[in-house]
Parts: C-alpha cells; structure tokens; sequence
C-alpha cells in the first residue's frame, strides 16, 4: 500500500484500518510540517515573552493556578505522562493501540497543538516500527480527554512504560532499543499534547463501527437464507413496498435481501414451494428485516459522521492559532459527542443481533417452522441446535444489559474541577463488545440456517444463497447427529471478521 501522508487531506475510517490491521505506513504531508512548525515557533515566543500559559508553565486541573519556574518546564511534562498513568485491566488489542497512534499523531499533525515535528515523527515511528505500547482498557473517563490511556502510550515515547514488539513484552526502553529508536525529549507543553484528546475512544469506536456496517450487510445476506429455510414469503421485501416508506437505510436493506432471494430476478425452488403452502404473513423477524436493519443502517450513517469527524478534529487543549496571535483553552478534549454516538453504536448493532436470534427461535421452533425440532432428524437423540438458541439468547441479554448509556452516567472528577465527564471511553469499549457479541449471534444464525437448507434438500435456493451456503460448509459440515460445534463457531467467527461471506455471495444488484 501507498504511504499515507497525513496532513494532505481527511482521515479516512478505512484508511485507519489499513494502518491499524493491515501494517500500513504513515509519514507527515509537507503542508502539515509548516503548519506544525509555525505553530512551535509562535508559542516558543509566547514563552520566551513571559506569558502565563496552561499546561507549559502552569500546574494541571485544580493545580492550574500554580507557576511553574522555566527550568522545571521540561520536568513538568514528564511528571504529568507518569502520574496519570494509571490505567488498569487487560491491554487493548493491537490493532486499537496503533489506531491511537495514528489518531494521536494527526490530531497533532493539524498545528494547532505547539509541538515539534520531532515529536510526530517519534509517534509515527512507533507505528512504522511496529513498536505498540501496553495500554490498560480503564482508567478513562473522557473529560479531558482519555488522560490514562494515552498516557500509557505516551511514556514509551520517552523510554519508560511497556510495550509489545514482535510478540513479545518488554519495557519502553528496551522496545525502542530493539527497533532501533531512541527516547524523545520532551518540550513545553508536549506531555500534555500528547494526552489531552480522545484518542482512545475513538479509536476503539471507529474500528467497533468499521465492523458493524460489515456486520449489517452481512445480516441480510444470513437474514435472507433464514427466510429460504424458514420457507418464508419474499413479498415482504417487493420494491412497491418500500418505495411509500422511503428511509433510506430500510430501501437499501430490503433491495439487498430482495436481490439475494432471487436468481436473475426469478424465484427459487425454494420459495416456489411456499407459495401454496396457506401462510398470509411471516413472523416479524423476517417480515421486518428491512424496516430493523435499515434503521439501523440509518443510525450508523450518523455514528460514521461523528467518527470521522473526531478523527480529523484537534483536541487537546489549549490550542494555538498563529494567524490569529492566539493561545486559548477550552474543552475539545470533551469526549460526549463520541459518548453519544459510541451508545447510538451499541443501538444499532444490538437491534441486528436482537432480531437475528429471534430468525434461529423461529427455526428450531417445529410449532412454527416446517422444519424438525431444533433442526435435528433424530429428536430425543439428539438435541441438535438446542442450545445454538440458548447461546445466542444469553448473548442478546448481555447487549440488553451493555445498551444502557454511558454517556448519562456522567461522575465529578478532579475535585470538582471536571465537573461534567463523558464516559466516552466506556461507551466505545461496550460498543465494541456489543459488535463483538452480534458477530457471534449472526455466526449462530448462519449455521442454524444453512442447517435449514440442508433439510429441505432436494429443493434449492437462489444462486447467492446457495453460494453462502457453500462457503458455510467449506468450515462446518451438516450436523445430523450431535456433534460440539464450537470449533466450528470459532472458525466461522474468523472467517466473519476476514470478511469472507458477503463477496462470495454477491451477484447482481445493491
């Protein structure tokens, strides 16, 4: 892949995920060193000049009002990445963590923070080198920012905290030592750049909502061969209906699942069989697909607009706007728009997984469906899908539970100087469990529905579902007597996050 220069143009959601999963490499867009350096060399003279300045020359929170000498400047910097790293639980993954390097480096890269373009560079070699810090998963609270986690991100910079390189976790020092790096020294006003912002929320949230628009797509596709086992009827998703309710999410949805239901727009053998089968109306798991989905589908258009947003705002705190002749402080560092939209995520991916087990409910169920109870020949014998159902409702009660927001749930920080929190950090990490969850949920589905097919053989599906269901027993076979499928599960869940599914089925249409 092409180097990503930042600076030149807008952060994109795949772009992060190229560097975060994918190892892509970043560097610093020319336009965006002149504005780094325009904005060192304004505040160096604001410094030089005497000016009382918060975070270079002052004390932090409740302490602002404290001067610090000039030649405890550097010091001050230093103290402040160790004394708030305080984070605690299990590391993030690495992909998150080189998310927030990427973040963190171009929120700076915008010039509005007063560091120096060595500073930067030091970020993006961590990223380059692969050289990733151990960042705890609490610790946040998202007022000014996600202080803790940032801070365990930053001391490896200055050769201090942890960090995982090729596997293997070592001390910041000895990390850079291995890759080749050295220590930076920090400047004025650089520890508290590098740990004012949101960067771990966002980071966490925009990778959390990259996935759960797969996961949505992915849903019509598993939604659509749950209708074929289920022998359900297609006019739920005819165009004349959607077309006199016209959210857009809900078209869309409904055009896809209309589309994989159908081989050159003709019917299959499967639905074929329903049509005299003396059914009026389909449970709503399946008639309102594209009314749940497309909402859904809406609500993320708006979490995306929030995302990217943050990931192209500057958000430390203060700011500095040379052209102007400004220093100012105020709380871009506030993490409550990413709260609300990081809870909006957990909605919206919740409703996918909350409807998908109801479609697996409806399958096992023989006193709805025309399938053998719990998808199994052999009943008493065996239990066959069973508890699949149970599994996948004891998952949809724990986002039940993960939906409550975060971002209500403010608590006074800091002896009251941050009043007002955000809990975004929170928000994103539940969010991200949510989407985790209904990966699982959809994975049971699948194999509940390719089951489905199988007991309907000889009769045969539209081209695109037979394609998934092809692909689904390239890593799990049949299962007419009883078998554990968890390692089945478990390959069928990588194979979600790879992205398998979706392509190998897609003929023409939306």
């Amino acid at each position: 892949m092409e180097i990503l220069n930042l600076g030149a143009k807008p952060l994109t959601i795949r772009e992060l995920r190229d560097v975060a999963q994918k190892g892509r490499k970043v560097d610093l867009s020319p336009s965006a060193r002149r504005k780094v350096l325009a904005a060192r060399k304004f505040l160096d003279r604001e410094i030089q000049a005497g000016k009382t300045l918060y975070g270079v020359n002052t004390g932090f929170g409740l302490l602002s009002n404290v001067k610090i000498p000039v030649h405890d400047i550097e010091s001050l910097q230093y103290n402040l990445l160790r004394s708030h790293a305080v984070g605690l639980g299990e590391p993030i993954p690495e992909a998150a963590v080189r998310a927030m390097l990427l973040l963190r480096a171009a929120n700076l890269a915008q010039g509005h923070s007063g560091v120096t373009i060595e500073l930067i560079e030091a970020l993006l070699a961590l990223l380059n080198r692969g050289v990733h810090p151990v960042v705890p998963e609490q610790g946040s609270v998202g007022a000014s920012g996600d202080l803790a986690p940032l801070s365990h991100l930053a001391l490896v910079l200055i050769g201090e905290g942890r960090a995982l390189y090729r596997g293997e976790t070592l001390s910041g020092a000895e990390a850079l030592q291995r890759a080749r790096l050295k220590p930076i020294r920090l400047q004025a006003k650089e520890g508290l750049a590098l740990i004012n912002g949101t960067q771990f929320m966002t980071a966490i949230g925009a990778l959390a909502l990259a996935e759960a628009d797969e996961l949505v797509d992915l849903s019509d596709l598993v939604g659509a061969m749950s209708v074929e086992a289920f022998r359900g009827t297609h006019d739920a998703f005819s165009p004349e209906i959607h077309r006199v309710r016209p959210h857009p999410g809900q078209r869309l949805s409904a055009a896809r699942i209309f589309s994989f239901l159908r081989t050159g727009g003709k019917i299959s053998a499967i639905g074929r069989s329903h049509e005299d089968c003396g059914k009026v109306q389909d449970p709503y798991s399946f008639r309102c697909m594209p009314q749940v989905h497309g909402a859904s589908r809406d609500l993320l258009v708006y979490v995306r607009r929030v995302v990217e947003t943050e990931m192209n705002s500057v958000t430390d705190n203060p700011l500095i706007f040379p052209e102007e002749g400004k220093i100012l402080s105020g709380g871009n560092f506030h993490g409550q728009a990413m709260a609300m939209a990081m809870d909006s995520l957990c909605l919206a991916t919740a409703e996918i997984g909350s409807i998908s087990e109801q479609r697996i409910s409806k399958l096992v169920n023989p006193l709805i469906s025309d399938l053998p109870a719990f998808l199994t020949p052999d009943g008493g014998l065996n239990s066959g899908f069973m508890i699949v159902q149970v599994a996948a409702a004891a998952i949809v009660s724990e986002n039940k539970t993960l939906c409550h927001p975060a971002s209500v749930d403010s608590i006074p920080t800091s002896a009251d100087k941050e009043d007002h929190v955000s809990m975004g950090a929170w928000a994103a990490r539940k969010a991200n469990m949510v989407v985790r969850n209904v990966r699982r949920v959809l994975m049971m589905e699948m194999l509940s529905a390719a089951q489905g097919i199988d007991l309907l053989r000889p009769l045969r599906s539209s081209v695109a579902i037979e394609r998934l269901h092809k692909k689904i027993r390239s890593f799990s076979a049949p299962m007419m007597t009883d078998r554990s499928l968890h390692e089945e599960m478990q390959r069928l869940e990588n194979e979600i996050i790879r992205g398998t599914f979706v392509p190998c089925a897609q003929v023409d249409g939306p």
